[in-house]
């Protein structure tokens, strides 16, 4: 990859079927593996509150920390697209904080885009942050923030409502959508209806791309693994073998090594 992913470029990969890869990262050195990968996309999730913070849901994420894994993910990026998540409340509340908290993201936190949970019920907001300038990736389907509303992590069925969603927030300026949670046939003919491309996480293979929470993919979690993930190694193993290796090493004196020593 030679030259920077931009939202004209993943309008053409749609147009072309090309298929859109999107990865989250939290952190300098798993943006810089990401994006040496070649992955378009590079989401700075607020899954960082289950993923590295050890919270129960992504509720407890601020904008304080969103900014601050934003900086460092967009210091390691070289051609992926970043898009940071807004975090619980940092839209909700009002217009001008929405339009405010958005820029903080792109202004110190270096992201070239923003995304936001919800359908038409967000539409307005999307409408004003992408007035003033700032990208929108819609998500809607199963929207984690609306955990407790939703009753739990449920797969979204309801095929009338999706569509009038994806519909509305197209329409109100975002230039793709994350489908989550949705059965394949429902997430297909979204992705038949709109001309801004539709990332997929449990929506079946008929999206225009597809996401992955990076320490699902590489096994680096013993957290319960929903159905949708394919894990691709089992690094959590690997990774417990080397740390318990290490420290036999230390107690019967076989490292520091003479190779070791200055």
């Amino acid at each position: 990859m030679t030259s920077p992913i931009t939202i004209p470029t993943l309008f053409k990969m749609k147009e072309k079927g090309e298929k859109i890869t999107n990865l989250t990262a939290y952190d300098y050195p798993f943006a810089r593996l990401v994006d040496e990968c070649g992955i378009h996309m590079i989401l700075i999730g607020d899954s960082l509150g289950n993923v590295v913070q050890g919270h129960s849901s992504t509720l407890p994420v601020t904008m304080d920390e969103m900014v601050y894994h934003t900086k460092m993910v967009s210091r390691a990026v070289q051609h992926a697209l970043v898009i940071a998540d807004m975090p619980f409340m940092s839209y909700q509340i009002s217009i001008s904080d929405a339009i405010a908290n958005a820029g903080r993201l792109v202004k110190e936190g270096g992201a070239a885009a923003v995304k936001l949970e919800g359908g038409a019920s967000v539409s307005a907001v999307i409408r004003a942050i992408t007035g003033a300038g700032i990208s929108v990736q819609a998500h809607i389907g199963l929207t984690p923030q609306s955990v407790h509303q939703m009753g739990g992590y449920r797969v979204q069925r309801d095929e009338e409502r999706l569509l009038a969603d994806a519909l509305e927030v197209e329409a109100a300026g975002a230039f793709s959508v994350v489908l989550e949670g949705i059965p394949s046939d429902i997430a297909a003919l979204i992705t038949q209806k709109l001309k801004i491309p539709t990332i997929g996480i449990g929506a079946g293979p008929s999206c225009d791309g597809q996401v992955l929470v990076i320490h699902d993919l590489l096994g680096m979690t013993d957290r319960h693994i929903p159905k949708f993930v394919k894990q691709y190694a089992r690094l959590l193993d690997q990774a417990r073998t080397a740390v318990q290796t290490y420290a036999a090493d230390v107690q019967c004196g076989n490292f520091p090594g003479k190779e070791h020593c200055y």
